[in-house]
């Protein structure tokens, strides 16, 4: 869903922010309801249980014994009127009512009530049962009608009338108090239990949220380190799956150039030292050579060719084997390598390289070495094959460990696209670069070519 997508999006700290809030606020309101009940009845049982005191010794000693009589008589209920009509008690007291257990009112204020029974409440069973119960609200019981038209609280007061030797409670008072002052009271309890709920729960609230908001500020770092680290070894598998696709292309390609160089070098011995090698051994075995009746001279005439066959072959396998054999060049520097095949090139083919070197002597594996001999060697020789060896010149550049290599000529140029896949020149060349990751350029046209040469020097161990 749309909405948990964006929940999910948000940081822990905003999370928490939002819900702990929420239920904080909702905490602060149960708690606070709940302390601001307990004190507000704390308040009001204790203002009671005052008035209910007050009155009780007063008016106590007023009234006959409750256990023996169930009516009071006419003198006690005198003594009760001037009591309540005067005084501290006229002026606090709303309404006095003396209820029997059974629900009949024995004494009030009020006239009329006097005799009648009502229903017995909750509250005049709890009175009974030895229980004071105070409550400040607006009059609401049936025989309250005068007071519920004051329109306003009152403290109501429910004192059970004990028998000093038994205990028992042998009669209810309950009286309305205007209880001035009380409404302040309890105003600014509620205002001192909210205040101290909301203070506290702020004060929580704050504390785990500075907890919160470290841990997911930590988290969010850790996160990011870690989503970065995924993106970074992301890229590292995808350049090592690269590589490997390119290292399993290069090995196929240089088995394909291998047997084709080997064809090559086959096809260089049939067709010259092998040819000249077949021509002596016809030569032989001619009658010129065994038979008796041939001159000295013509024989010395045959031998001559035979050894000049001989000869040619020789030279032609030499020519052969200074292709393949590489010079020592592990323990040579670069300087030394490049001077070397620019030296044989020139004296190959009587043919002159202008060279500019500048190497910081950083250490190069003996497949850079290797490397690089091959391709100035080839590039030296297609220069001289295809470009007449106008201009040849070398330009090496090895600094910490990079090797940049440029071989150009001033010849006609050819055109890049008549290369052979299948070829042994520049095509073994791009082979070989590239399986040392390195990268190979052509640039040819009309005035000349330019073949470069970029790789990274690696340390490796050498393979016997």
């Amino acid at each position: 869903m749309h909405w948990l997508k964006r929940w999910n999006s948000r940081s822990l700290a905003s999370q928490f922010f939002l819900t702990g809030g929420i239920v904080s606020i909702g905490a602060m309101f149960l708690i606070g309801s709940l302390v601001t009940t307990m004190i507000e009845d704390a308040v009001i049982h204790n203002s009671g249980a005052a008035t209910a005191l007050y009155v009780d010794s007063v008016v106590a000693p007023l009234l006959p014994d409750m256990q023996t009589q169930t009516v009071l008589d006419e003198g006690s209920a005198q003594a009760l009127d001037e009591t309540l009509s005067q005084g501290a008690l006229g002026q606090r007291l709303v309404s006095f009512k003396l209820w029997r257990r059974d629900g009949t009112i024995l004494y009030s204020n009020e006239k009329e009530l006097v005799g009648r029974t009502f229903p017995v409440s909750d509250k005049l069973s709890r009175a009974f049962a030895g229980s004071l119960e105070a409550r400040y609200e607006i009059a609401s019981d049936p025989e309250s009608e005068e007071e519920r038209k004051l329109g306003k609280p009152l403290m109501e007061i429910y004192n059970p009338v004990l028998q000093p030797w038994s205990g028992q409670a042998v009669a209810v008072l309950e009286f309305y108090e205007t209880a001035q002052g009380l409404s302040d009271s309890l105003a600014r309890a509620r205002l001192q239990s909210w205040a101290s709920v909301a203070a506290l729960t702020a004060i929580f609230f704050l504390t785990l949220s500075a907890l919160v908001f470290r841990g997911s500020q930590l988290i969010d770092r850790q996160r990011q380190n870690l989503k970065d680290k995924v993106g970074e070894l992301t890229g590292l598998l995808a350049e090592n799956q690269a590589l490997q696709l390119r290292l399993r292309r290069s090995s196929q390609r240089a088995a394909a150039l291998n047997e084709s160089y080997l064809r090559k070098v086959g096809a260089d011995l049939h067709d010259g030292p092998a040819q000249h090698i077949g021509y002596a051994s016809l030569r032989l075995d001619s009658d010129m050579l065994v038979n008796d009746r041939t001159s000295s001279e013509a024989r010395q005439k045959e031998l001559s060719w035979i050894r000049s066959s001989l000869a040619e072959a020789m030279t032609e396998i030499r020519t052969i084997c200074r292709g393949l054999i590489l010079p020592q060049i592990e323990n040579a520097s670069c300087d030394e390598i490049l001077k070397r095949v620019i030296e044989a090139h020139e004296g190959r083919t009587v043919t002159s390289v202008e060279q500019s070197i500048d190497d910081d002597g950083s250490t190069l594996s003996a497949a850079v070495k290797i490397c690089i001999y091959r391709f100035v060697q080839e590039a030296l020789n297609n220069a001289y094959r295809h470009g007449g060896g106008v201009k040849q010149s070398v330009t090496a550049n090895i600094e910490d460990g990079v090797v940049r290599i440029e071989v150009s000529d001033q010849g006609v140029g050819f055109d890049p696209n008549d290369i052979r896949p299948t070829g042994l020149g520049l095509a073994g060349l791009r082979e070989r670069v590239d399986s040392l990751g390195g990268e190979l350029a052509i640039n040819t046209g009309a005035g000349g070519t330019t073949v470069t040469m970029t790789l990274q020097s690696l340390e490796m161990e050498d393979v016997e």
